[in-house]
């Protein structure tokens, strides 16, 4: 069998294949099991001749409903509402108002350069993918390797954590109609399993119908955010514009208001991250090298200015900060909504609007974090990646690695057992994984621009100011990263520390521990099954 030129790389069709978990028949032919109308546009096609990979998942979703997919992904605006006692422990409002502008403006650099890699190679790999194709060639597998493990890190965390939300918001619903409800952990932990169990049994029974959910929810994303706002800005008593939006204030306990505010930022950068979700849905979008970065730009605009208004709400309608942070419902925002309204049934109403929102958001988390491992496992990255990499006939999803996400989110959720600030530390290693994987990509992209050669055709440009926007988005995501592992407040104890850096320290070992016993002998990065020249 004649040998390819693969990315200046001499490789055989058997062994592309074998990387690629494709027998050499289907490789040479180019045999898919999916029907044709869902295999995309010519423009699909050519991709996924360029990456090297087969189309074993169905092309369904467009814009509208990729829009839809990611907006409710991140959930922003919702999301904002639940991490409210943070910025009310170190910053204050202010810190939420000019804190979410810093890093709206910020976020922006990441994704519009996150979003001109998608247009080169639109994969579910996503991260990883890109590293190992913008590396230097010394270092492309093993940076690829890790970019792989923190992206995935991030998305399993991530899920976990919106399961967490909806499993406490719930008991913080239940304290809000009974007086007497005792908070208990295993509680929560029960109700989180439950939604675990629920986002599971939509990705299967449902899952050939999610886009058109999508699309659905996103109507609700929408109409949701005014039964929000309106009833507040209506009945809740006003703070003074010095309170609101000036007055930083440093209830941690730390050296200074500036440290405070600084690791404050944890919720208005908290709901700004993932908008990669899109990406990882890269190879069920139709011609997806310009509707993924369409997809997410178009989330961010539309999430940030959803969340821009609902912080400006929060910020003058609060009322008491103090009385909120000390909610019996374990959720400021809920003590918000009671207080400015003050109506029990139209909170109850409010609050299960979130609720909703939240169950939503994990379903479609469901679908990216199964198939960032998916990918990865395509191109064994992961341990069980034979089993991981299987897309179940009839099902047309990766059902193993379904499972495999939310087992890890059922697992997560018993650190609530053990701490009383479990949201925090996997809030926190969520982000800076995911960061640090947005970190390490971006700066694989600056050296492949200065270094050369030239970058890959693409449809969605950043044109002149590429190198710019990229550099910026650097510095950008540098100190965040730093203060994101902070704790809350001071004196630092075991329950209340922040456990994520010690949490991915712990997960990248066992990853170097598999990179050195096996995964070096496997992996190899997906730039090898690459073939630029049919472009």
């Amino acid at each position: 069998m004649a040998n390819l030129k693969l990315d200046n790389k001499d490789i055989s069709a058997v062994q592309m294949a074998e990387a690629g978990n494709l027998s050499p028949k289907v490789f040479d032919e180019g045999i898919s099991n999916v029907p044709t109308k869902y295999r995309g546009t010519d423009a699909d096609r050519r991709d996924m001749t360029v990456l090297g990979k087969k189309q074993v998942l169905r092309r369904n979703f467009n814009f509208i409903t990729m829009l839809g997919f990611a907006c409710t992904c991140v959930a922003s605006w919702e999301g904002i509402l639940t991490y409210l006692y943070f910025p009310l422990v170190d910053g204050g409002t202010p810190l939420l108002f000019w804190g979410f502008i810093a890093c709206a403006i910020g976020q922006t650099l990441v994704y519009a350069s996150l979003a001109e890699m998608s247009s080169m190679s639109p994969t579910a790999g996503g991260q990883y993918h890109w590293v190992s194709e913008f590396a230097p060639p010394s270092l492309q597998k093993i940076l690829s390797y890790y970019s792989g493990w923190l992206t995935a890190i991030g998305w399993q965390v991530y899920l976990a954590s919106v399961c967490f939300l909806v499993g406490t918001l719930m008991q913080g619903l239940i304290a809000l109609n009974n007086v007497d409800y005792s908070f208990k952990p295993w509680h929560g932990t029960l109700l989180t399993l439950g939604v675990v169990v629920f986002a599971i049994v939509f990705n299967t029974t449902l899952a050939n119908r999610l886009p058109i959910i999508e699309g659905l929810i996103l109507i609700l994303h929408v109409l949701g955010f005014f039964a929000i706002i309106i009833p507040l800005w209506v009945m809740a008593p006003r703070r003074s514009t010095e309170d609101a939006l000036l007055n930083f204030t440093n209830n941690g306990g730390w050296s200074s208001t500036g440290l405070s505010a600084m690791i404050g930022l944890l919720a208005p950068m908290a709901v700004l991250v993932g908008y990669d979700c899109a990406v990882h849905m890269g190879e069920e979008i139709k011609d997806a090298s310009i509707t993924l970065p369409r997809a997410i730009m178009g989330s961010l605009a539309v999430n940030a200015t959803l969340t821009f208004i609902v912080i400006i709400t929060i910020c003058y309608c609060l009322g008491d900060p103090e009385a909120a942070a000390a909610s019996t419902t374990g959720y400021p925002f809920i003590e918000m909504l009671i207080s400015g309204t003050r109506s029990l049934a139209g909170t109850n109403v409010m609050v299960a609007i979130v609720i909703i929102m939240l169950a939503a958001c994990g379903i479609t988390e469901v679908a990216a974090a199964s198939r960032q491992i998916w990918a990865f496992a395509r191109d064994q990255g992961l341990p069980g990646h034979r089993w991981l990499c299987r897309v179940s006939p009839g099902w047309n999803i990766p059902l193993p690695a379904v499972i495999v996400s939310l087992t890890i989110s059922a697992l997560l959720s018993l650190i609530n057992l053990g701490s009383t600030v479990a949201l925090n530390a996997i809030t926190s290693l969520g982000a800076v994984a995911v960061l640090s994987s947005y970190f390490l990509t971006i700066g694989t992209l600056v050296y492949r621009r200065a270094a050369g050669p030239e970058l890959p055709p693409r449809r969605w440009s950043l044109g002149k100011y590429g190198m710019a926007i990229n550099v910026a988005a650097l510095l950008f995501l540098m100190p965040l990263i730093f203060f994101l592992t902070w704790p809350l407040a001071t004196p630092v104890t075991a329950a209340g520390m922040n456990w994520s850096s010690v949490m991915l320290v712990g997960t990248l070992t066992i990853a170097t521990i598999y990179y050195l016993v096996k995964g070096r002998h496997e992996y190899v990065g997906p730039s090898v099954l690459m073939k630029r020249e049919f472009e």
